[in-house]
């Protein structure tokens, strides 16, 4: 595979991880997410679409960088097998948040994320500095989102 399949074959994974969980999330937020309790922090729904399209994209060039460093080497294969960890996590966050509206469950989700991202950051870090510093939007938003996570499990008590 040469580098230019490799660079878009890692777009189109990152970016179809959102696709595919887009469905979960659009079909609660006029519902069921409209009627949570918020925090004064909760950004406008219209901001996640565009920031989350940017984190997929820097978290491809990311694994695009790692990949590159050839997958015979085992820290090279390290480092992917943990992005692919984080990637899944990163998928279920949406069907457990707004498909099974479980907010509580999510949390400890993202809780494993947020773990698997920072595992992932320092074996990127490993194998290529920028495409570990390339994370670091991704850590910092999914901090954030757990965070406001936090807050809706806090305002709206089962």
């Amino acid at each position: 595979m040469n580098r230019l399949s490799k660079l878009l074959l890692a777009i189109v994974i990152c970016e179809g991880v959102g696709l595919i969980s887009a469905p979960f999330t659009s079909a609660a937020i006029p519902t069921w997410y409209a009627g949570l309790e918020k925090p004064v922090f909760s950004p406008p729904n219209w901001l996640f679409a565009p920031v989350w399209t940017s984190l997929y994209l820097l978290m491809a060039l990311s694994a695009y960088r790692v990949w590159i460093r050839g997958t015979r080497a085992k820290k090279v294969r390290v480092a992917l097998l943990f992005f692919l960890i984080q990637l899944l996590l990163n998928f279920l966050w949406s069907p457990l948040f707004f498909g099974l509206r479980a907010p509580l469950l999510a949390l400890v989700e993202i809780g494993l994320l947020w773990v698997a991202i920072i595992i992932t950051i320092f074996n990127f870090h490993r194998v290529d500095h920028r495409a570990a510093y390339l994370l670091l939007p991704y850590l910092i938003w999914v901090s954030f989102a757990m965070l406001l996570n936090f807050s809706i499990v806090m305002l709206n008590p089962a």
